[in-house]
């Protein structure tokens, strides 16, 4: 990774003032129904949008705000209004998305879902804002560059990746750093992960580099060359305080001043 430019990304122990807010988060979740949550005979079948708390909790913590998109939004004109993105974790992406068609352990899939966290992804990209990919996020993140991914990784194989026996603040196998990169300087050369994923980034898309492999060889961290966006395949917000919020928010700061600046 002695290529990778991150000039963009490098930590800043940044303050913010009253002339200077907190910086903005935008937090994906998912939509379901009324019948999820018990509501009454006729609203069984309303829509909600769903969102796991410990992503907005989490950024909170870090020095930023969070707000929850819609799934319905439009990608750039909420990336307009945003300091980064959060791309939470979720479903599998439709593997039609990358070349291949859904395989027997292929489960539910949200083509709504698909389009708008890939919409933000290439949107963040483009405006130059910091985005975050958490476990389905990293995959997102691999497949709006053109990636590729494993469909199914067996329990019982390797790290077992996919196994729920643990809880899930539980750091369950070491992943490798690779030098220079972001997740180096963020946890150290090797570093414990929790596990809840049964797919995993395969071929990489456009300009990312891995940055962080499990001891079988699965990528579980991702990084772009040239664009503040970090990929990381396990689920951070469920471990408190990690420092993958803390690069964020750091982030968003330091772009956000100069942006400013430049303007």
């Amino acid at each position: 990774m002695d290529d990778v430019d991150l000039k963009l990304v490098e930590p800043a122990t940044q303050e913010t003032t009253p002339s200077q807010p907190k910086p903005l988060i935008g937090v994906t979740g998912r939509r379901g129904t009324g019948s999820l949550m018990g509501a009454p005979h006729g609203f069984q079948d309303a829509p909600l949008e769903l969102y796991l708390s410990e992503y907005a909790t989490s950024v909170q913590q870090a020095g930023g705000i969070a707000v929850h998109l819609p799934i319905d939004g439009d990608p750039v004109e909420l990336v307009e209004r945003l300091d980064a993105v959060v791309i939470a974790g979720g479903e599998d992406v439709d593997p039609r998305r990358y070349g291949e068609a859904p395989g027997p352990h292929t489960l539910r899939i949200d083509p709504l879902r698909d389009e708008f966290e890939i919409g933000l992804v290439l949107a963040g990209i483009e405006r130059g804002i910091p985005v975050l990919g958490v476990c389905r996020g990293n995959q997102v993140i691999n497949v709006a560059l053109g990636g590729s991914l494993v469909q199914h990784l067996e329990i019982g194989t390797g790290e077992s990746h996919a196994s729920y026996a643990y809880p899930r603040d539980h750091r369950v196998h070491a992943l490798e750093a690779a030098p220079g990169s972001i997740v180096e300087r963020l946890y150290g050369a090797e570093f414990l992960v929790n596990s809840f994923h049964h797919q995993a980034v395969r071929d990489l898309g456009e300009g990312l580099v891995a940055s962080g492999t499990a001891r079988d060889g699965v990528i579980e961290s991702i990084e772009h060359r040239h664009a503040p966006v970090l990929g990381v395949q396990w689920h951070p917000e469920t471990l408190g305080g990690d420092p993958a919020f803390e690069w964020l928010i750091d982030s968003a700061i330091a772009i956000r001043t100069t942006q400013k600046a430049a303007a």
